[in-house]
């Protein structure tokens, strides 16, 4: 007796040992194929350090919810525990603002109002289609600060599957995004260069208030340099990143090399260059026509140095975004959306963190850009489609365009390169040249930088509707939302990223869907066989153990 009491104290002490032990060490095991429970390392430098509570509250919830978005719900749900699980101070709940009740008109007045607007489905479930209504966003909240965040990730021309499946990959992203305004001081600075004709603040606004999110944002202009140019370079390099926004006035050799040096410095910039003069508003006349003609940003040698040459060659596709005309005369005329072949919709294959699971990109008069060999590595970002051809300027362009048979045999360039990232050691514009001025601190060679070259200002301009500026990327037309605000969001957060935030979204995450017309159409089958099935069988069984059993004992 003695001797099963010592066994059974051991045990006891032995049983909370481990206990104690196995709450000082913390492990999760994810067992998907693709890892999508396991959070990125930049995900936990994110909220690592949060010591107080981040209330989520996710408002993809319903009573009547389409199957496929039960799937991203509790995708977001599994996500959010996993967040909670690293961090106990992030608490989330699901809140159904569809409640039939006072209350729930109150949560959807107060929800557009954010700015959260419900979205319309056509759900198909059982071989019948129905219309569904749901609110496919989230609120983080953090010491009295609130973040929406959008739990949608949509897509021209995807289809629900596959907006549920760019949804659940973006999930991680949307979240440790959103706690991260929500916790990190703003530290990088950018400043919006000005004075060479570059776009006007409210052409801008939609896309620089995006950026006022996560960076401290300030014009900035050059034209001190003539004066004193070293206290100009210093005062430049005071930034983190530079955004040059469709210039149309030549940079002058003393602007370019302080530019230049602000790059030798290891600065960052992002460049929209048109090298063509061409509006669409300059077409609508009463002839309809206009001329392109080559725009001189003396800018050629500049960018050939570090790596590329932007043509004065116009991108013509016939997979392009299109042009809103008023066709008929009078009170007879209408508005319709013709195929407009000089706004090219790029898009790309690759899986680099500013392109992937992107929407696509819409340009308007986008010019060709080259790469050229030397020690900076360049990757492509966007690109036209294969049906493109490159037409030279100057030349005239029509809206009698919009009326013509195009021959797609003449679309036969492939795909030409609108957006480039250089990355690397650059080498100066100025290296063995005689130079406009002498500076302080000259250097030839840089040290590691990057950089991003567009061949098209325009994918930065939102519309502006009496007044107003609207959101970047939104055609009011057509009512499509193109990729232009998110993909120079990332543009920029790539630039700038020092945790790693924007590699989250190259984590790939394969969803699997069930067929539902198939489903539809096997409904009865799969029923009698999971109903009868077991029935037959238990008889079956029954009908053989009895006659084993009477047999066994009939003697």
């Amino acid at each position: 007796m003695k001797k099963n009491s010592k066994h059974i104290i051991i045990l006891i002490i032995a049983l909370i040992a481990i206990n104690y032990l196995s709450s000082l060490v913390f492990k999760r095991f994810d067992l998907t194929y693709d890892k999508r429970y396991t959070l990125s390392q930049a995900s936990l430098n994110i909220i690592k350090d949060i010591d107080s509570p981040i209330v989520v509250d996710i408002y993809l919830t319903g009573n009547d919810f389409p199957s496929e978005f039960r799937r991203l719900q509790r995708e977001t749900r599994q996500l959010l525990e996993e967040f909670s699980a690293h961090n106990s101070h992030i608490i989330f709940h699901f809140i159904n603002p569809l409640e039939e009740d006072s209350k729930g008109n109150k949560n959807i007045e107060e929800l557009s109002k954010r700015g959260l607007t419900p979205m319309q489905l056509s759900v198909q479930e059982n071989g019948k289609t129905s219309q569904e209504v749901i609110f496919p966003w989230a609120l983080a909240s953090y010491n009295g600060k609130t973040v929406p965040v959008s739990l949608i990730k949509n897509k021209i021309g995807a289809s629900q599957e596959e907006l549920v499946t760019n949804s659940v990959q973006h999930l991680e992203y949307a979240f440790a995004d959103a706690f991260s305004k929500l916790t990190k001081p703003k530290r990088r600075k950018i400043a919006i260069l000005r004075g060479n004709g570059e776009l006007d603040d409210i052409h801008i606004y939609d896309f620089v208030k995006k950026l006022g999110e996560y960076y401290k944002i300030a014009p900035f202009t050059l034209d001190s340099v003539a004066k004193n140019p070293d206290r100009t370079l210093e005062e430049l390099k005071a930034f983190d990143l530079i955004i040059t926004a469709k210039p149309t006035q030549a940079f002058t050799e003393k602007e370019k090399q302080v530019l230049d040096q602000y790059t030798m410095n290891g600065g960052k910039s992002l460049w929209l260059i048109d090298n063509v003069i061409a509006e669409k508003d300059s077409l609508y006349n009463d002839s309809g026509k206009s001329y392109a003609i080559p725009r001189d940003l003396n800018l050629t040698d500049f960018f050939f140095k570090y790596g590329v040459r932007v043509n004065p060659l116009l991108v013509s596709t016939l997979y392009s975004a299109p042009i809103t005309l008023a066709l008929g005369e009078g009170s007879n005329s209408q508005f319709q959306n013709l195929r407009w072949p000089y706004s090219p919709l790029a898009s790309t294959n690759s899986t680099h963190p500013i392109v992937n699971n992107l929407n696509l990109v819409k340009f308007d008069f986008a010019t060709q850009i080259d790469t050229l060999k030397n020690k900076v590595k360049k990757t492509i970002l966007l690109e036209s489609a294969p049906l493109s051809k490159l037409e030279g300027t100057p030349r005239e362009i029509s809206l009698d365009i919009v009326t013509q048979e195009q021959n797609p045999s003449l679309f036969n360039k492939g795909n030409q390169t609108l957006a480039v990232l250089l990355e690397g050691t650059f080498t100066s514009v100025y290296k063995n040249r005689i130079k406009p001025f002498d500076l302080s601190a000259e250097k030839d060679e840089s040290v590691p930088t990057k950089m991003i070259v567009i061949s098209d200002g325009d994918i930065i301009k939102n519309d502006v509707v009496r007044n107003a500026p609207q959101e970047l990327g939104f055609d009011r037309w057509t009512g499509k939302t193109y990729g232009n605000k998110e993909f120079l969001l990332n543009a920029v957060n790539y630039l700038l990223d020092d945790d790693g935030l924007i590699n989250i979204r190259s984590k790939q995450i394969a969803v699997a869907f069930l067929d539902q017309q198939k489903i539809a159409q096997e409904k009865t089958k799969w029923q009698l066989v999971n109903i009868l099935l077991p029935l037959v069988l238990l008889l079956v069984f029954g009908f053989v153990f009895n006659y084993i059993r009477r047999k066994k004992f009939s003697h």
